[in-house]
């Protein structure tokens, strides 16, 4: 796959060998130059750590993770260029073995479902404080899934609902721009009876009794996104 090329920051070389390194390297990807600072900082004062590499987009988190071969990425979730759940996808598929932190500032559900099934080791929100940090990135680097207390809660209670079909998502983001049935039977070319029978599919399986409440929930779980309206 063709990238961009980027004028961002690396240290040192991959190391040819799987052998674990003394020191523990780091590629951070986040195109806020602030909590990159911050990240190097916080790094910079952790004995056995090091920041290697700095990305300010998807493309470019995705060029240095195959020229660093880091052994933990800290991944923010919506940057330019590609997100972050592309960004895991495509490392994960190239190296199974990849260790991926998410940290960001967002934290809805169908995001936190999402990247952790795209193959993220672990989720965590930026406000956490420097110890918990710490502790996240050594158990990802070890090979376990860390995600705070609250956010296992949530995926916990996700994973045990039914999901909407990939149609029925696609139905539910044009209720969320107020179309009728008949509107969204012409977009897809299908009949309104069978709109009719995805809303009342997805109306139960949210657990709501109307599209308002519908839209309310997606909204509120990550599932329709105020961009998409």
């Amino acid at each position: 796959m063709k990238v961009q090329k980027c004028s961002n920051k690396v240290e040192g070389r991959p190391s040819t060998k799987p052998a674990s390194r003394a020191t523990l390297r780091i590629l951070v990807a986040d195109d806020h130059l602030v909590y990159r600072m911050g990240i190097r900082s916080l790094v910079g004062n952790e004995p056995g750590m090091k920041v290697v590499g700095e990305a300010t987009d998807g493309a470019s988190a995705i060029e240095l993770y195959r020229k660093l071969q880091p052994d933990v990425m800290l991944l923010d979730l919506r940057m330019p260029q590609k997100g972050g759940i592309d960004v895991v996808q495509t490392i994960r598929a190239e190296f199974p073995e990849a260790r991926i932190l998410v940290v960001t500032s967002y934290q809805t559900e169908e995001e936190i479902y999402q990247v952790l099934r795209a193959g993220a080791l672990g989720y965590i929100l930026k406000d956490m404080g420097r110890e918990m940090l710490i502790e996240a990135i050594q158990s990802v680097q070890a090979g376990m899934r860390w995600v705070s207390p609250t956010i296992q809660r949530q995926f916990a209670e996700r994973s045990v609902r039914e999901t909407l079909t990939p149609r029925e998502v696609e139905v539910m983001r044009l209720l969320a721009k107020g179309l009728t049935n008949r509107e969204i039977a012409n977009v897809f070319n299908i009949a309104e009876s069978t709109v009719k029978n995805h809303v009342n599919s997805l109306l139960a399986k949210l657990d709501v009794s109307d599209r308002t409440e519908a839209v309310t929930l997606c909204l509120m779980r990550g599932i329709v996104k105020l961009e998409d309206l």
